[in-house]
């Protein structure tokens, strides 16, 4: 099985560039926003096996200027393409300027 916390990552992960990718956007930006997490909530719905792709999906559920709340679900992919739920996450994501230790980080 998948452990929690590698679930709690790739949530955090996947959410947290929906959210710079939607700022971007909002701003009518070149690049995306730096964005960094403020709180995110996982639940984990099912056990998520290891041997079986996995599926991540985010979307905005709310927008501001400098922030965003993202909706994020986990599925597992069976080998007959079967989907099922797995994990569910619900965050903030705060863009940050110059001077925030992860302003820049990933460029």
């Amino acid at each position: 099985m998948v452990n929690g916390g590698i679930i709690g990552a790739l949530l955090d992960c996947h959410s947290n560039w929906t959210a710079a990718y939607a700022l971007m956007k909002q701003a009518n930006a070149s690049e995306p926003a730096c964005t960094v997490t403020a709180d995110f909530h996982v639940k984990l719905k099912a056990p998520t096996p290891s041997g079986q792709k996995i599926r991540v999906k985010a979307w905005v559920a709310e927008l501001k200027d400098d922030r965003a709340k993202i909706e994020a679900e986990l599925f597992t992919v069976s080998p007959t393409g079967e989907t099922k739920l797995t994990a569910t996450c619900a965050g903030t994501f705060v863009s940050v300027k110059p001077g925030h230790p992860a302003y820049h980080r990933w460029g």
